[in-house]
C-alpha cells in the first residue's frame, strides 16, 4: 500500500533534497531523477532515473551509491528501487551493463574490418 500522507510530504521532499545535494551530476550531465513512489509502510522509494541516465554506462554505480546513502541518511527509507529504462538490457556485454554499437561497427566489439573508419570528424 502506498502511503503519501502529509507525513509522506515531508519524507517526498527530504528525498528530493538528498538527490539535489548528494546527486546533481545527474542533472549537470543531462539527466533527471524522479521520485515514482513511496511506500512509508515498507520503508521503500521508487525512483525513475532518465533523460542521459537511460543509456549512461555509469548509471549503475549511480543507483547503487543512491541506494546505499540514502538507506543511511535517511532512516525511514530500508530500500531504494532506482529504474532507467534499461533493465531488460542488464546483464548484455558479459554483465557489464554495456553495449556500445557504432555506425559501421561490430556490436560485439570485435573487429568488423574493411574502410569504414566511422563518421569523420567536423574539424
Amino acid at each position: 500500500m502506498s502511503t503519501e500522507t502529509e507525513d509522506g510530504d515531508d519524507l517526498r521532499e527530504r528525498i528530493t533534497n538528498f538527490l539535489r545535494r548528494n546527486f546533481p551530476q545527474i542533472q549537470m550531465h543531462g539527466g533527471s531523477a524522479a521520485i515514482e513512489e513511496i511506500d512509508r509502510e515498507e520503508g521503500s522509494v521508487t525512483i525513475r532515473l532518465g533523460g542521459a541516465c537511460s543509456g549512461c554506462g555509469i548509471s549503475p554505480m549511480t543507483i547503487q551509491a543512491i541506494k546505499t546513502r540514502m538507506t543511511k541518511e535517511i532512516p525511514e527509507i530500508n530500500e531504494v528501487v532506482a529504474r532507467t529504462g534499461m533493465e531488460q538490457q542488464e546483464g548484455m556485454a558479459g554483465g557489464s551493463g554495456m553495449n556500445p554499437s557504432f555506425p559501421g561497427g561490430d556490436s560485439r566489439g570485435g573487429d568488423v574490418g574493411g574502410d569504414d573508419e566511422g563518421p569523420e570528424a567536423p574539424f
